[in-house]
């Protein structure tokens, strides 16, 4: 891939990040197998829908079931809102949730086809803290190879990726700075967001 979008799709294949405190809950008994077979399902069912030969649509709808499987959705799309995020009320929140799993998804998913021909492998796994980073590598037709880290925890009750990494550049971090501008357009209206978000991507 040439632009840093292309590269950031890989990040959502699959997502997001504010500091590791804004994840609530204590972690439990991860272990680095955990973590990795988690992210081996993840790479397996993105590599089949890769190969899968079918249309764009149909590769955007099963990256979004990708996603809602197996990233801590809830999570990531809360992490975006920041401060804002308080100030929702539980139904606005649901709300909003599902907009930005829709919204990453159309967003991302529509780079699949630049995708075709190629693979991603996973690496290796460690421990960081209370979570575990799990490395993998993409490689694409006539481009150099480039890493992506899945950020994997079981705070959620369940094992799941928060976020994923490309080249340095967190998902959950790029679209909090996407989305924070984009609420700032809309006068801080919370409505207004979640109506856009339904469309965007």
């Amino acid at each position: 891939m040439t632009s840093k979008l292309t590269r950031r799709f890989v990040i959502a294949a699959g997502a997001s990040a504010l500091g590791l405190s804004a994840l609530p809950g204590a972690a439990r008994a991860l272990t680095e197998a955990r973590a990795r077979a988690l992210i081996d399902r993840v790479v397996s069912d993105i590599n089949r829908v890769i190969a899968s030969g079918q249309p764009l649509t149909r590769m955007i709808a099963d990256f979004e079931r990708i996603f809602a499987r197996y990233g801590d959705v809830p999570i990531i799309a809360r992490s975006t809102l920041g401060a804002d995020a308080n100030r929702l009320s539980g139904g606005q929140m649901r709300d909003y949730v599902d907009a930005f799993r829709g919204y990453i998804s159309r967003k991302y998913g529509k780079r699949f086809n630049e995708f075709v021909g190629g693979r991603i492998e996973v690496k290796d796994v460690r421990e960081v803290k209370s979570w575990h980073e799990v490395r993998s590598m993409v490689y694409l037709r006539g481009q150099s190879p480039f890493e992506v880290s899945f950020l994997v925890s079981d705070r959620s009750g369940q094992d799941l990726f928060f976020d994923m990494v490309i080249e340095g550049i967190s998902l959950r971090l790029s679209e909090r700075t996407e989305i924070g501008a984009m609420l700032d357009r809309r006068n801080g209206d919370i409505g207004a967001l979640i109506s856009d978000l339904r469309t965007s991507g």
